[in-house]
């Protein structure tokens, strides 16, 4: 069984050169810079884990999604990334995470000598296995001497921004335990599903989550990145949420001593402005809900142009980002030297004036003419203007970047057209 290994050209590797979260484009929260900014003072290190205050929040947090949580199960680190190094570590064994996946996921084992292993995802949404290929892959690593150990998935996914549906997801989860597997449940993205538009039919309905820490609570680990719906990125913060019982309470044990060996403490002041953030007062949720319509609307209009160009993209259920399939438009790319998905991140960069990473960086084909495109960058410096009008879209600078995506896409159908053979 092969496992997967980074595939990009001199200079372009996968861990420096990698694609950050999606960033929202909104300056932060005026309510949460002031808590910040009152907690500059404090001297002493906040607790390895987490001081006490941020950790009941977080148990709020959770217990307000259905997950009744302990201080005693939670541990905060700066970043999701340091939780999932120290959950690795402590876990052991070879990794399994769907492809496409979040660009951050691989290294960190692969940091730790771990093998990975990309699972091919089910048509309908990524962010999770197909539970089949699941069950084949875990016999294939473990006929040629693997150990298969631990499963990442996320239930709103980062490339894609597609929700797996919680029928798929138990299937999954059922398989995974089954074979004795430790499931790591990134949900990052679970507060930005996006809401259904006035007016749309039943299938456009506003998605429904549901973590597998409620379908099987003894074999599954949370995590949530902060800076997903909650802080800007530049405050790293996450919490994870470990199983109640003996099992969860070794693995947290172990969890803290890799945290506590690596430094890995949340900053003072930002260790207060997440505890207040976990808390949902008032001016939280009302930015939350408000940028979460507001980065709907753009996915939806992105989406809109690749699916208008010819190109292929699920349609965006969740977050602040879109992922698209080019590949129809590959005679056309060929012209412009575009022949796999490093070109075409260097192509549509430098003409959409955006981050625009290839597939490879997710764990993807690098022959496969796949992007994630976010929608942050196309707010430019109206974040705040775009909060408070109720036409985004139409705001110059929004108008602009949507204009410049549908033009760049559309030359490239026009010219894939007209190198389709005569029929």
């Amino acid at each position: 069984m092969r496992r997967t290994d980074p595939e990009t050209p001199e200079g372009h590797g996968p861990v420096r050169y990698g694609p950050h979260l999606p960033d929202d484009g909104l300056p932060p929260l005026p309510e949460l810079s002031a808590v910040l900014a009152a907690a500059a003072a404090r001297a002493r290190p906040e607790p390895v884990g987490g001081g006490r205050a941020l950790l009941e929040a977080a148990c709020g947090y959770w217990a307000r999604r259905g997950l009744p949580t302990r201080p005693g199960q939670v541990a905060a680190a700066p970043g999701a990334p340091s939780l999932l190094l120290a959950l690795t570590a402590a876990l052991g064994g070879d990794v399994l995470v769907p492809r496409p996946c979040a660009a951050w996921w691989a290294p960190y084992a692969r940091l730790l000598g771990r093998p990975v292993f990309h699972v091919t995802t089910p048509a309908e949404c990524g962010g999770v296995p197909d539970p089949y290929a699941l069950l084949e892959t875990v016999r294939r690593v473990r006929d040629e001497g693997g150990r298969p150990r631990l499963l990442v998935l996320s239930i709103a996914d980062d490339p894609t921004g597609t929700v797996a549906p919680p029928e798929l997801l138990l299937r999954v989860a059922e398989a995974a335990t089954g074979e004795g597997l430790h499931l790591v449940s990134d949900e990052t993205w679970r507060d930005t599903a996006h809401p259904a538009p006035d007016g749309t039919p039943a299938a456009g309905r506003a998605p429904v989550l549901l973590s597998p820490a409620e379908m099987l609570p003894e074999r599954v680990t949370v995590v949530t990145d902060l800076a997903g719906a909650l802080l800007p990125p530049a405050w790293p913060s996450a919490v994870a949420r470990f199983p109640a019982g003996p099992d969860g309470t070794v693995l947290h044990a172990r969890v803290l001593d890799v945290l506590t060996a690596l430094g890995a403490s949340v900053a003072g002041p930002v260790a207060a402005a997440t505890g207040y953030a976990l808390s949902e007062p008032a001016p939280v949720t009302a930015r939350a809900t408000a940028a979460v319509r507001l980065h709907a609307r753009l996915a939806h209009a992105l989406h809109a142009a690749v699916v208008d160009a010819g190109a292929l993209a699920r349609p965006p259920r969740a977050g602040r980002q879109l992922y698209a399939d080019l590949g129809p438009l590959r005679p056309a790319l060929l012209t412009h030297g575009v022949g796999d998905a490093q070109d075409l991140e260097d192509f549509l960069s430098h003409r959409l004036g955006m981050p625009a990473p290839g597939g490879h960086r997710f764990g993807d084909d690098l022959a496969a003419l796949r992007v994630r495109l976010t929608t942050g960058p196309l707010l430019g410096s109206a974040g705040t203007e775009c909060l408070d009008t109720p036409s985004p879209l139409e705001l110059p600078q929004v108008r602009q970047a949507l204009s410049t995506v549908r033009s760049v896409l559309g030359d490239l159908r026009d010219d894939a057209q007209r190198r389709e053979p005569p029929r």
